[in-house]
């Protein structure tokens, strides 16, 4: 029998191995966190001065020589591993549920005494803030320029932009690429698409999660895949593909209504269905007979297709020597005629008037 262990509790719930075959409450003993380096032992390099005012925004020296951390070409001296660094912290026991900054980078030097979290954001987890990002960093309204950061709160952004991708050494396979890429990325979480542009050293990573999006852009950056190539990972832009902006429309629709469903009360939900149902509008209770040639059944066709057009009465061609044109006309002029004939009951008392006002 092999047992879970929970990141929350030291509880867990396994099958029971008994005659009544009831889940029972198993009490076990999970793994503190490692400290994945000791102080000191990593020295990170103080930047050159290349200018005379700081950009914090940006990280670099103003009227230098557009130096930063995101165009450094140095390997990073530490990496995140999951199978063997995960652990509880002091944070496990309080109120923290943001992530080690550090821990995803693979240098924190605390273990099992950090006060945040050393694991893996579950991808159905939700923050306490949505302002802020799974480390707990504030996000801005708009991305830098280079979409390197934390990233906007705007906007939920789950694809990550993978530059400088060493192709050349590549055996030419198809799919290789994409399944070295995918083996090394699905570590930090559960993958949805990979898109690779040949030839240019690129790929876009896109998560299910978008808190796993933002663990794996840390602990991917300046790593290597199979070589010794050194990543850039940034925020990917928005995709122009027409396809790609109805599909994520349609997911945040479809998390929308799930949202909204699970916060409603049970029987105001299933009375609603109830109501979709009378109307025709479920699809899964309509009888099977009842639906046209395409499939939709009658009561939705009705709601979704257009009324038809007012057919105009055709009129009959004339048989005299006068077209219908001419008989309106003449019935127009006729009636005219009799409204000035048509004497004025009030007599002169209505052609009177008075300039006074009272």
């Amino acid at each position: 029998m092999s047992n879970i262990a929970s990141t929350s509790s030291n509880s867990v719930v396994t099958p029971a191995d008994g005659q009544d075959g009831e889940p029972r409450i198993v009490k076990v003993k999970r793994r503190p966190a490692r400290k994945q380096v000791e102080k000191g032992q990593i020295e990170k390099k103080a930047l050159a001065q290349t200018g005379q005012i700081y950009n914090l925004w940006y990280h670099k020296w103003a009227g230098g020589d557009k130096f930063d951390e995101y165009n450094v070409k140095e390997k990073s001296q530490t990496r995140c591993v999951l199978a063997t660094d995960t652990g509880y912290t002091r944070a496990d026991g309080g109120n923290n549920k943001y992530i080690c900054l550090f821990f995803a980078r693979g240098c924190c030097p605390y273990g099992q005494d950090c006060s945040y979290l050393h694991r893996l954001p579950p991808k159905e987890s939700k923050l306490p803030d949505a302002a802020r990002d799974v480390f707990g960093r504030e996000k801005f309204s708009n991305y830098r320029d280079d979409m390197g950061g934390v990233g906007s709160f705007l906007r939920q952004n789950r694809t990550l932009y993978v530059g400088r991708l060493n192709e050349s050494v590549r055996g030419g396979k198809e799919g290789e690429m994409e399944d070295m890429i995918l083996r090394h990325f699905e570590e930090f979480g559960e993958v949805e698409k990979i898109r690779v542009l040949h030839g240019r050293g690129v790929a876009f990573v896109t998560y299910i999660s978008e808190l796993q999006a933002q663990f794996a852009k840390e602990a991917m950056m300046h790593q290597s895949l199979d070589h010794d190539e050194v990543l850039n990972v940034r925020w990917a832009t928005e995709d122009p593909n027409p396809t790609s902006k109805e599909e994520e429309l349609a997911r945040l629709k479809r998390v929308g209504e799930e949202g909204i469903a699970k916060r409603l009360p049970p029987e105001l939900v299933r009375h609603i269905r109830q109501l979709d149902d009378l109307e025709g509008l479920n699809d899964g209770l309509v009888g099977e007979g009842s639906d046209d040639e395409d499939g939709a059944p009658p009561a939705k066709r009705a709601r979704i297709e257009a009324a038809p057009a007012p057919v105009a009465p055709q009129m009959q061609q004339p048989t005299g020597l006068l077209s219908f044109g001419a008989l309106d006309s003449l019935k127009s002029v006729a009636g005219a005629a009799a409204t000035k004939e048509k004497p004025n009951a009030l007599g002169s008392l209505a052609d009177y008037g008075s300039d006074d006002e009272e």
